[in-house]
């Protein structure tokens, strides 16, 4: 199967269900974020000191992949034909950050992003999942998506910040501290 099209060549996009958009389109930045999003969880998951997470970073990645899938379809009848969003993702988040946070030492202060590459890339995966929250919450307020799709990248993004913080701590990183300049 050839992956080049050329259909693309105008600046346009195809959806599923064949309606074309331009590639600037708000719907495409949404989705392409996602995307973004899923390549940088694929990259966290690289790291040996996460792999014990691996399963549930690929059901995130899953969960992902449907949501763009959702944000790439207008068609009713293509829709109708795509994996429903799992309708208890941000609690399941919600549980798998409190099971990561038990092993922590209580947060104090502000943390910069860094310490260890595979925390650091944690850190990198939430930025990009905020933004894709962005991206989707405009796109909401244009044509509605599912709510169900904004909360759970709103618990993702919470969900990253703890792996980062788990990241560093079962690496014996050390997690630094944001001290303010003084005036």
């Amino acid at each position: 199967m050839r992956i080049y099209t050329r259909t693309g060549d105008d600046g346009s996009t195809g959806l599923f269900g064949g309606a074309r958009i331009g590639k600037d389109d708000l719907r495409i930045e949404a989705y392409g974020t996602l995307d973004e999003l899923n390549a940088w969880l694929g990259k966290v998951a690289t790291h040996e000191a996460a792999s014990s997470l691996r399963t549930q970073l690929q059901a995130i990645q899953s969960e992902i992949f449907t949501l763009g899938s959702h944000l790439a379809t207008t068609d009713p009848q293509w829709k109708s034909k795509l994996p429903a969003l799992n309708p208890t993702g941000p609690e399941g988040l919600e549980s798998w950050m409190d099971e990561l946070e038990s092993h922590l030492p209580e947060l104090t202060s502000f943390v910069l992003p860094g310490g260890h590459p595979a925390a650091a890339d944690a850190h990198l995966a939430r930025t990009v999942c905020r933004r894709a929250e962005r991206r989707c919450v405009e796109l909401h307020r244009v044509e509605p998506m599912e709510s169900l799709g904004l909360a759970y990248l709103n618990r993702l993004s919470d969900a990253l910040f703890i792996l980062g913080r788990w990241l560093a701590h079962t690496t014996g990183s050390e997690e630094i501290p944001w001290t303010p300049a003084k005036g």
